[in-house]
């Protein structure tokens, strides 16, 4: 699996008002959220690339009110827990 690499500044680092341990949970969650609200990313690679379940990133959806869009894609994944696969 290739991986891509996003470099943030050090100054941007230190600007966040986040606590050191949450900065790159938070910026990958942020980065989902960005992606999956423009359409970019499905829900189900949107969380994985937030790195939580699907509950939970529903749970921040909701929270941000965010619309749900519901594609092929994701019809595919549901499909695959409901048959067990």
């Amino acid at each position: 699996m290739v991986k891509r690499v996003l470099e943030v500044p050090e100054e941007i680092v230190e600007a966040l008002k986040l606590p050191p341990g949450e900065v790159d949970r938070e910026l990958r969650k942020e980065l989902a959220v960005a992606l999956y609200a423009r359409g970019a990313l499905s829900l189900g690679k949107a969380r994985a690339l937030a790195q939580m379940s699907r509950w939970q990133f529903e749970e921040l959806l909701g929270q941000r009110r965010i619309p749900r869009h519901y594609r092929q894609e994701d019809m595919e994944e549901d499909s695959g827990y409901a048959g067990g696969g």
